[in-house]
């Protein structure tokens, strides 16, 4: 295993903000299911867009999170595409895996590449502020975390 990345930390409306990360293996997962779902106060579940095998998993855990969560429409859930750079070894179309995530799951949707630092830095601000934004405002977390991405500062597709 080795050890874990430090996590990493936003700059927020001139406030520093850090965010904490929990990684899962499939194992792990299944064997506890209960810490820390309910405590959590956002999602992010990274999925790799080449292989179909990887978004199964994070429909199971995204699953497991609405079934475990007593207040699971309220924290924000993010699902975010990884290796947006290998866009042409997709097992799926974005457009179809985007409507599900959104319109079905309720969920928010972003694409990056952690390999070439794209959109990266913007998810966590995002989601940061979505959570910061949550306490304030009493609408669905999925259309917090789109509402922010999709203002004037960026354009995701």
């Amino acid at each position: 295993c080795g050890s874990l990345p430090a996590p990493p930390c936003c700059k927020t409306t001139g406030e520093g903000m850090s965010a904490t990360s929990l990684h899962f293996l499939y194992s792990e997962w299944s064997d506890s299911r209960c810490r820390g779902v309910r405590s959590a106060n956002a999602y992010v579940l990274v999925y790799d867009i080449c292989c179909l095998d990887s978004f199964e998993y994070v429909k199971m855990i995204r699953q497991q999170i609405t079934d475990l969560s007593n207040n699971s429409h309220k924290v924000p859930i993010i699902v975010v595409g990884n290796k947006r750079d290998l866009q042409k070894q997709r097992f799926a179309r974005r457009r179809s895996l985007c409507v599900l995530v959104k319109k079905v799951w309720k969920c928010g949707y972003i694409e990056c590449s952690a390999k070439y630092n794209w959109h990266v830095l913007l998810l966590f601000k995002e989601l940061l502020s979505s959570t910061v934004e949550r306490g304030y405002k009493h609408s669905h977390a999925s259309i917090c975390i789109q509402g922010a991405l999709q203002g004037n500062r960026c354009s995701v597709m």
